[in-house]
């Protein structure tokens, strides 16, 4: 678990307070006053991502947590210096990076709503360029992602075919834009009383939005209690078929790479993939 944030990185973003540790994620997110703190995950997608956000204009259907600069200028902190790096171009230290708290807390039950403001979001990134950074990405959620895209062939272990042979046999190719899109939204959409939704946390994609849309749909069902009726209710997206069959085969593809299977994880997808296929 990733440990306070140092004095020299709440200096950097002018925190004042003890910093408190915030509930969900990978637990190394901290809130001091109304700033909130994470650790970089990957240096080249954090400053991207930081100017995208910050140029997104207010809407009345999403809220964002804006990106918040160091006092020097810079989107990142490290103990010792502001964003900066060794000659050696190492980090000096762990990075962090900071944004403005958004109030609401997630609720999964409303898959709908998280959906609707994920479109909403996406029609705010549309104009964006393709990142290059996506392509240094080789983590679990990578290359699943590349694997339900047909960009990486399928392996992977016993338990994790035996999910993927039916959906892969059905799979079919598609043309649709691609765009930035956020592929982890359910968790990742605020909710608050008489105020938009909030989008957190972007995992950025370059997707059709149909598909992001897809991959939160499969989540409420694996994991979130929905019933296959949610499926009926988005199929005017395009290609909705072969967007939940690809947001499955990624999601698959990245339980297998990032942790063991049991059989309860393994029971939560078989229907999911049932409602998908008939």
């Amino acid at each position: 678990m990733i440990s306070r944030p140092p004095a020299d990185v709440l200096a950097a973003f002018e925190c004042t307070g003890a910093p408190v540790r915030l509930e969900g994620g990978k637990g190394g997110t901290w809130r001091v006053g109304d700033v909130v703190l994470k650790p970089v995950e990957f240096a080249p997608e954090t400053p991207w991502r930081a100017t995208a956000l910050a140029a997104v204009t207010d809407s009345a259907e999403f809220r964002i947590a804006r990106p918040l600069r160091t006092r020097d200028g810079g989107w990142t902190a490290g103990a010792g210096a502001d964003g900066q790096s060794s000659s050696g171009g190492h980090p000096v230290a762990q990075e962090w990076e900071a944004s403005r708290l958004v109030p609401g807390h997630p609720d999964t039950s409303r898959p709908d709503d998280a959906i609707r403001a994920g479109i909403a979001f996406h029609r705010a990134l549309a104009h964006l360029p393709r990142p290059e950074f996506l392509d240094l990405r080789t983590d679990p959620w990578a290359v699943g992602d590349r694997v339900a895209w047909e960009e990486l062939p399928p392996d992977g272990s016993a338990a994790a075919r035996r999910l993927l042979d039916p959906l892969l046999a059905e799979r079919r190719p598609v043309e649709l834009p691609a765009q930035a899109v956020h592929g982890d939204l359910p968790g990742n959409v605020l909710f608050a009383p008489g105020q938009p939704p909030a989008v957190i946390d972007w995992a950025i994609y370059w997707r059709p939005p149909a598909w992001a849309a897809a991959v939160a749909v499969a989540d409420a069902l694996c994991w979130y209690g929905a019933t296959p009726g949610l499926i009926d209710r988005w199929a005017q997206l395009p290609e909705w078929r072969q967007m939940l069959i690809r947001a499955l085969v990624y999601r698959i593809v990245t339980h297998d790479l990032a942790g063991r299977w049991t059989p309860d994880q393994i029971a939560a997808y078989q229907p999911a993939i049932a409602a998908v296929l008939s």
